[in-house]
């Protein structure tokens, strides 16, 4: 007897299952993410209002124009280091809640993949004479969404590579324009 609404039913059950444990994991690596972000925004203010606060103490104890001009010059690197430090810590956070969603994705593909060729072969083995056409259709159809995936898979982590290392060249860009700027206005207000 041919079996395959049963083997059907508990494949799809089995399917819904698994997507369903990979949404909730999803969900927990997004609040994770989140809850990182809303940490790091929290700690960057405090300290932006601590730092805001002494500079301004600074500032209103200047004895001259000269002395306020120094002073407001030596926080331009201090605050640029600053910028960049919380740039790269959002980039960290970023980067490791993708990795996360990929390695996700990744494991749920390959077990849907593996269930999928598995009923197919269970299927395949009771399938009637002259549907072998049928049959090595189906495989390759399942062989070309397979190739599909990995070769989308292979161009997403070439392009989260590809930003990473135009975020570290922007970095390193803008630290050390930062530092000639900073050096600039030092001398500009000792002069």
């Amino acid at each position: 007897m041919f079996a395959f609404p049963e083997q059907f039913s508990t494949a799809t059950k089995s399917n819904l299952e698994s997507q369903f444990a990979m949404l909730s994991a999803l969900t927990s690596k997004t609040f994770e993410g989140m809850e990182k972000l809303v940490d790091l925004n929290i700690s960057t203010a405090k300290a932006a209002i601590e730092g805001s606060s002494a500079t301004a103490r600074q500032l209103l104890g200047a004895k001259d124009a000269q002395e306020f001009f120094s002073l407001s010059a030596s926080q331009a690197q201090p605050n640029a280091e600053k910028a960049m430090s919380y740039g790269r810590q959002l980039a960290t956070i970023a980067a490791d809640t993708s990795a996360e969603f990929s390695r996700a994705a990744e494991s749920q593909f390959s077990e849907v993949n593996r269930k999928v060729i598995s009923l197919v072969d269970e299927v395949t083995k009771n399938a009637p004479a002259g549907s072998e056409t049928y049959v090595s259709a189906l495989k390759t159809a399942i062989s070309n969404a397979n190739a599909g995936y990995e070769q989308f898979s292979k161009t997403t982590k070439q392009a989260v590579e590809a930003m990473e290392s135009n975020l570290n060249a922007a970095v390193s860009q803008f630290t050390q324009a930062s530092r000639q700027a900073g050096a600039a206005a030092n001398s500009a207000a000792a002069a």
